[in-house]
């Protein structure tokens, strides 16, 4: 089984709420197991600033299911959510879940691209998985605790431990 990093963010329609049914709907999945969730942080939008502020957290996973495998069953639980995609980058959703990392992967596609592609500048992604995986290297060799300290906190607050 591989190992996955998700990152979870909501900023619409219950914020927490969506957040931890995503995490209720990530359990039920097929041959996978959620097996370390971070706290819950608030952060402020990317890009347009008219919008609310958001609730993330950053999920472990073991799972049987391919890179585009689990990229499909995580679109299905934002549909399920109510997510609905637009042109606009950095909009506001009730729900969206990124694949960061999976295993030691580095692969790019039309669809997806492992590592994430900007998870190394966004402190909701960077201090929550250093919560939940704080030995974590990234497969090209960077100690994930490096991040944190070209990283700019940028108002991100734990609002919730688990």
């Amino acid at each position: 089984m591989a190992r996955a990093f998700i990152g979870l963010g909501s900023n619409l329609a219950q914020p927490a709420a969506q957040i931890q049914a995503a995490l209720h709907a990530m359990t039920q999945l097929a041959d996978t197991q959620l097996i370390a969730q971070s706290s819950l942080y608030g952060s402020k939008p990317m890009g347009p600033q008219d919008q609310p502020d958001y609730v993330n957290a950053v999920v472990a996973l073991q799972t049987s299911l391919t890179p585009h495998q689990l990229l499909d069953a995580l679109q299905r639980i934002e549909l399920e959510h109510g997510r609905v995609r637009k042109a606009e980058r950095w909009g506001p959703r009730t729900l969206d879940l990124d694949i960061l990392l999976f295993d030691d992967l580095q692969f790019s596609d039309e669809r997806l691209t492992i590592p994430h592609y900007g998870m190394r500048q966004r402190e909701f992604v960077i201090y929550p998985l250093l919560e939940i995986a704080p030995q974590l290297v990234l497969p090209d060799g960077t100690p994930l605790s490096d991040l944190q300290h070209t990283c700019d906190v940028n108002g991100l607050i734990r609002l919730s431990a688990q």
